[in-house]
């Protein structure tokens, strides 16, 4: 890979060969892939970029960690949506929103680029079989790339997935392990399995290669946008890989030429499991904590990527935002609403930070703002229910109808 210089330790700054099947360094320090940002800009342009075809995460491959000769996923990944939301910006007081819906990727949420990417490198590796442990999105989406690939998975979830994230993975063939225990509980057991019997891990605090996958979303967000940089962009935040990977893709626009400067990140967690977010207002160092959120794919109490996410926010000089599951409700319905588009708890929790920043005065209401949703609402139907509640339920007559209408002030 002429474009890839190494892959470095984030921790004591060894470098290592960039091989596909890397892991961890020898400190137990977590790895970044490092460029060759000159043979970059010999080989790729925005005016080059603009004459490709191939409208998925893959027309990025000059800033891909992957072989000339790799063929990409069979899946369509990327290329998502990108919204400009002037209804929802006027609601919230906001001058220039963006809404950049990544629930439409194929297995619908943002972990499919990391899975994608974990799929190609497995097949460098010579791999056949991939495994992960996740709260539910990461599986679904490593089931379905890996699926149409032809791997084997073996997947960890804990009880707690939504019954729409577990039906995928039941849907897609993959072997899967439901842990009756926290994320924690369920990461270790998959860890010592994947150690057991020699399968290519794809957990994104120990496999390097998948925050490179995830920084696609910013890479096509400012592209998307053409290359006009905007003020902030608001995501949620569980493990803290996918944070670290829209720092990552920024930041090679940004060596690369393409970006003149660089964002804010606005990095958004749940009240109830905040750790990377404290450790910030604080100046701590994060500690683990409770589980407490219906954001099951943002429920992580021990964040296995906080180095990177940390060093993201930090470098960025953003803002953190912390959101009660209420919030996060009102989140779902005000999206819905104003954009029609359905996300997920976990993934509409970037736009209830926005909202609850420009509250709290911590952004200008004059700033221009992407809000990436991660994951559509069709993952977790039980709290879009919740959300927006029940449908009127009436019998076959119009005075029925009547009825309901009035009691519920309905005047069409």
């Amino acid at each position: 890979m002429k474009n890839v210089r190494c892959a470095k330790c984030t921790k004591c700054g060894r470098e290592y060969e960039a091989l596909p099947g890397i892991t961890t360094c020898a400190c137990g320090g977590i790895l970044d892939i490092e460029y060759h940002y000159d043979y970059i800009k010999s080989v790729f342009s925005r005016e080059s970029l603009a004459r490709c075809g191939d409208y998925s995460m893959w027309r990025y491959r000059p800033f891909l960690p992957v072989e000339p000769d790799s063929p990409p996923t069979p899946l369509r990944v990327g290329w998502s949506p990108l919204y400009r939301a002037d209804a929802l910006a006027q609601a919230l007081g906001l001058h220039t929103l963006y809404i950049k819906d990544d629930g439409q990727n194929p297995t619908a949420s943002l972990k499919d680029r990391a899975s994608a990417m974990a799929v190609v490198k497995a097949r460098e590796a010579g791999a056949d079989t991939i495994a992960c442990s996740s709260t539910g999105n990461a599986a679904s989406s490593l089931a379905g790339n890996a699926a149409a690939a032809g791997f084997k998975t073996y997947i960890f979830v804990p009880s707690r997935a939504p019954k729409g994230k577990v039906a995928q993975l039941m849907i897609f063939g993959a072997t899967v392990i439901s842990v009756d225990g926290s994320y924690e509980d369920t990461f270790e057991l998959s860890k010592a399995a994947i150690d057991k019997w020699g399968w290519y891990n794809r957990n994104a605090a120990i496999n390097p290669y998948l925050s490179e996958g995830k920084k696609t979303v910013t890479l096509e967000i400012m592209e998307q946008l053409h290359w006009q940089v905007p003020d902030y962009i608001a995501l949620s935040v569980g493990d803290g890989c996918t944070i670290a990977g829209a720092w990552k893709g920024l930041k090679d626009l940004y060596a690369a030429g393409f970006i003149d400067r660089l964002p804010k990140l606005i990095s958004v967690q749940a009240e109830g499991c905040c750790p990377l977010n404290r450790a910030i207002a604080t100046g701590e160092p994060w500690t683990p904590m409770e589980e407490n959120t219906l954001a099951d794919s943002i429920a992580v109490g021990v964040p296995r990527n906080a180095d990177k996410a940390l060093a993201a926010i930090r470098e960025s000089q953003g803002v953190v935002v912390n959101v009660s599951d209420e919030e996060i409700l009102a989140a779902m319905r005000l999206l819905g609403r104003t954009c029609g588009v359905f996300g997920e708890p976990a993934g509409v929790t970037g736009t209830a930070g926005v909202r609850k920043a420009l509250e709290l005065s911590l952004i200008d209401p004059d700033s221009s703002v992407v809000s990436v949703v991660t994951g559509n609402g069709l993952k977790d139907t039980a709290n879009g229910i919740r959300a927006a509640g029940e449908p009127m339920l009436v019998k076959p007559e119009m005075g029925a109808l009547l009825s309901a209408f009035g009691a519920r002030d309905i005047r069409p």
